[in-house]
């Protein structure tokens, strides 16, 4: 489970969020290339909340397939 207090600085703000156990395998941005993307360092961000009920989906699919569990939705 993503745990907050390690959220990526380059994530934007909301509640979905890529903690620091992020192993950049792309797999998040591949299944929503929309929502998520790989930063200078390799590692996946948020760079733009899901804003439609298919985003959300295709978000909580990334959630759900995320190897090291780096993803994470605080319900905000």
């Amino acid at each position: 489970m993503a745990d907050i207090s390690s959220r990526l600085p380059g994530n934007v703000k909301g509640p979905w969020y890529v903690d620091s156990n992020c192993i950049g395998c792309g797999l998040c941005s591949a299944t929503a290339p929309d929502i998520f993307e790989l930063n200078n360092e390799g590692q996946a961000i948020v760079k733009r909340q899901p804003s439609s009920p298919d985003e959300t989906a295709q978000a909580e699919q990334a959630l759900n397939d995320c190897p090291v569990q780096s993803i994470g939705n605080d319900g905000e």
